[in-house]
């Protein structure tokens, strides 16, 4: 039988891949619905007649750019409490652990969907919506720091992209049953009263109670555990998350790992107050490379137009000739599905397969393809929304292939900018800034998709449609040069062997750090240029450098 991670699972014990490992993939991958299911929702909801009307989508004294404005607001809510919510997810995660961390973003965002679904009840309240799509957006937030974290803390490192990727594949669960929750909403409960937008804006709530009662069935991070010194409660959680005795070498091999790493963070930074981990993420040059691809690969994604597209879903077929309301709902909810279909073959078979970088550059030239379609197409034909204007055959054709580029973006999205936004910014950092390094990560994250999502509605009116899209195609090219040249490829690797790959020279990390480490982080035998060899043996014998070691093979 074939088994396309045979190679990589060849030093990993078979009974490592157990029920508790996958049990804890399902509960915190799960999170990922929470953003999936907003964003999936909102867009749709803003179709929905009896949410125009009562808050004032659909009024005719308002100009269309207030119309414009106002449905900004309503969906970039979330987007701005999120902000807040992935800085406040540092303190939270290291200060009371991943699991109780979970509990309370679940509780944030149950408060905040209430407020929400509670403006049904007045006459058009807009700050009720508002209110209540911030606090909303506090929790969720932390979801995009909490899971990931603790899915690659608790990975073994064959399957690790694949178990963060569990989270990314979520996102599409979430969006893909909003679509439809929206479209069979449309069609089933009648356009005369707020049922029509509650019912499906009640997943939220199904959801966060979901998870909140599973956390309480899950095991808590062995590493997280060592970092506060709980170490017998982390060496038993190991050994039942590995259904492996305690004395096991693999399991041995890790907690020697995880201490080995931590007491030479705890050496670097003695003395130091509760600044230090700051102080120390923006003073060491291999953690400052860090910071750069957390913010970068943040930025050209949520900037490259395809996050766009999931929350202004319904508007965009409209874009490419989609009319009547149950017609966009309907295309919309297929682009969910393929979106999650995509999400679920790159999680299971492209991330860790094929590799972070391979499957990256593949995704975002997929969707610069899709994405420049569509700019010319709109460019070209800018009244194919118009049905007062007659299509000729061939444009008819044009604008199916339009629609068509649509799926082919959410397709180039999910195997490239989805996958890798959660899974690198969750591995690259060292245990001690892991935490700090992925709040920050995520920060800019929801800074970047406010801004979009904020700006979206507006850039059509002041852009073009065809000018908008062809904006997001060139930060896509963009991105690919940044990938090509920044983005190390980190496959294989064990977290605590990430810190090898970094003290390259900047210049070596992106295009040849996977070459010039081997394996679990140990150094090259043989280097390409004598050049390189110069460049690592002078950064080996630096003065506070000290000798590289080899991480992660430590015999017991």
């Amino acid at each position: 039988m074939w088994n396309p991670w045979r190679e990589n699972l060849k030093d990993t014990p078979k009974e490592s891949l157990n029920w508790r490992l996958w049990y804890g993939v399902f509960v915190f991958g799960l999170m990922g619905a929470a953003r999936g299911i907003d964003e999936g929702l909102i867009g749709t909801t803003a179709e929905l007649d009896p949410f125009r009307r009562k808050f004032g989508l659909d009024d005719p004294n308002k100009s269309k750019h207030e119309k414009a404005e106002l449905l900004s607001n309503i969906t970039s809510m979330v987007q701005m409490g999120s902000i807040l919510g992935a800085l406040v997810a540092f303190f939270l995660t290291d200060k009371i652990g991943r699991l109780w961390a979970t509990r309370m973003l679940c509780v944030i965002w149950v408060l905040g969907i209430t407020i929400f679904l509670s403006s049904a009840a007045t006459a058009g309240n807009v700050g009720m919506v508002y209110a209540g799509r911030f606090i909303a957006g506090v929790g969720i937030g932390q979801t995009t720091v909490v899971a990931p974290t603790y899915l690659a803390e608790t990975a073994p490192r064959a399957i690790r992209g694949l178990c963060v990727c569990a989270f990314a594949g979520a996102v599409y669960v979430g969006i893909m049953l909003a679509y439809f929750a929206s479209w069979g909403a449309s069609i089933h409960i009648s356009s005369s009263t707020d049922t029509q937008w509650l019912v499906p804006n009640s997943m939220h709530l199904m959801f966060a109670g979901i998870i909140f009662t599973l956390s309480f069935f899950s095991r808590e991070s062995p590493r997280w555990l060592i970092k506060v010194g709980r170490h017998e409660e982390a060496l038993e959680n190991l050994s039942r998350l590995r259904q492996l005795p305690p004395d096991h070498p693999y399991v041995q091999s890790e907690i020697i790992d995880i201490n080995d790493q931590l007491n030479r963070e705890r050496e670097a930074t003695m003395g130091t107050t509760w600044l230090g981990p700051i102080r120390e993420l923006f003073s060491s040059k291999a953690n400052l490379y860090r910071i750069q691809l957390s913010i970068m690969s943040q930025l050209l994604s949520q900037w490259s137009g395809a996050n766009s597209i999931t929350i202004y879903a319904p508007q965009y077929f409209a874009m490419m000739g989609t009319t009547g309301q149950n017609e966009k709902l309907f295309a919309t909810a297929i682009f969910g599905l393929v979106k999650f279909i995509s999400s679920m073959l790159c999680a299971f078979l492209l991330i860790d397969l094929i590799g972070r970088k391979r499957a990256l550059s593949s995704g975002i030239a997929l969707q610069l393809f899709a994405m420049l379609y569509m700019a010319i197409f709109l460019l070209i034909d800018n009244k194919v929304s118009d049905k007062t204007v007659p299509q000729t055959p061939s444009q008819k054709r044009a604008a199916t292939g339009a629609i068509v580029m649509i799926y082919f973006s959410g397709f180039g999205w999910a195997l490239g900018w989805n996958s890798i936004q959660y899974l690198i910014n969750s591995e690259i950092y060292p245990l001690r800034l892991r935490a700090l390094g992925g709040s920050i990560a995520m920060t800019f994250h929801f800074v970047n998709q406010y801004g979009n999502s904020k700006a979206v509605p507006l850039m059509f009116l002041s852009m073009t449609t065809g000018g908008t899209m062809l904006f997001f195609s060139c930060v896509t090219a963009l991105g690919l040069v940044w990938v090509w040249f920044f983005l190390p490829e980190t496959t294989g690797k064990s977290l605590e062997a990430m810190d090898e790959m970094f003290n390259l020279p900047w210049h070596l990390i992106g295009r040849k750090g996977a070459e010039l480490t081997r394996g679990s982080g140990g150094m090259a035998e043989v280097m390409d240029t004598d050049g390189e060899k110069a460049a690592l043996q002078e950064m080996e014998h630096a003065p506070g450098q000290g000798k590289i070691e080899r991480i992660g093979e430590q015999k017991v």
